[in-house]
Parts: C-alpha cells; sequence; structure tokens
C-alpha cells in the first residue's frame, strides 16, 4: 500500500511538472507570436496569414491547461455564499453538491467535445493554413475529462470526510 501511495504521488508531482511546462512554453510562443507579428506588422507592413488565428489556438490551450491546474491545487473560481452563514459541519454539504455537479457538467462536456473532434475528423475540417482541426482541438474532451475527474475526487473526499466525522 505504501509503494501504491508513493507511486501516486511521483505522478502527481510529473503531472504538475508538466502542466506547469506547458503553461510556460505556450505563454513563451504566445508572446513570440504577437511581438513577431505587430513588428512585422509595423515596420515591413506584412506578417503571416496564421498567426492571428494561432494565437487564439493558443489561448484556447492555456485556458483549458491553466484550468486542469487550478481544479488539481482546488483554486478555480466557486460561488460560494452558504459556507459563509452556515457552521463548518453543515458548509461541506453545499460544496460536495456543487463539486459533484461540476464534475457532471465537465464529464458531459468532455463527451460533447469528444464528439465533435470525430465530427472534425470525419468531415476533414483544417484550422491555420492546412493543419486537421482535430490537431488542434484535442485538448478538449482530455481537458475536461480530467477536470470532472479532479472534481469528482474532490467531491468524494469531502463526502467521506463528513461521513466519517458524522459516524460513531
Amino acid at each position: 500500500m505504501k509503494a501504491l501511495s508513493g507511486y501516486l504521488k511521483r505522478i502527481e508531482r510529473w503531472g504538475t511538472a508538466i502542466e506547469n511546462a506547458m503553461l510556460v512554453m505556450l505563454f513563451g510562443a504566445m508572446l513570440v507570436l504577437a511581438v513577431s507579428q505587430i513588428i512585422l506588422r509595423i515596420f515591413f507592413s506584412s506578417g503571416f496569414v496564421w498567426t492571428d488565428e494561432l494565437l487564439r489556438l493558443i489561448v484556447m490551450w492555456i485556458t483549458l491547461v491553466a484550468s486542469i491546474a487550478a481544479s488539481r491545487s482546488d483554486r478555480h473560481l466557486r460561488i460560494d455564499m452558504l459556507s459563509n452563514f452556515l457552521p463548518e459541519t453543515y458548509a461541506r454539504l453545499p460544496r460536495v453538491i456543487a463539486d459533484a455537479f461540476a464534475a457532471c457538467v465537465c464529464g458531459l462536456l468532455a463527451w460533447q467535445s469528444y464528439r465533435f473532434l470525430q465530427l472534425s475528423i470525419e468531415t476533414g475540417d483544417t484550422v491555420l493554413v492546412n493543419v486537421p482541426a482535430w490537431i488542434a482541438y484535442c485538448i478538449l474532451p482530455f481537458a475536461f475529462l480530467l477536470i470532472a475527474y479532479r472534481f469528482f475526487l474532490v467531491s468524494a473526499t469531502e463526502a467521506l470526510k463528513g461521513w466519517r466525522r458524522e459516524a460513531p
């Protein structure tokens, strides 16, 4: 059991490192592309046709990777009025319900984005100049599935904590 725990912690550390590295690389690429496009337009009256669309795709990827990271560390946006008025023991139930609902919504989004990806492959959609669109959008089902998984884990963990505390 201890070996499994160490293995899971190692996977979590690698996942965190990969998420952080992806965020840094995507943000750096976005900055370089945007600045180079501005310089090309101002000083040379030209630019790349595909840069604006690529920047929009990079912003989408940054948003999804950052959302994965936020759900990992429970630092996502939360609208939570009830916990300010309820005692701590009762404030857990609305959080469990909200996280379970978020897991269901993200699971549904993962399924629908997978269907969108299949449709994109079937129709042969392209982005940028001639890149298959499914390559640009492949992060959608993966990101939403991972976020749903993390919301489910938080919800289940909080529910078990509340159940154990009330059990004799």
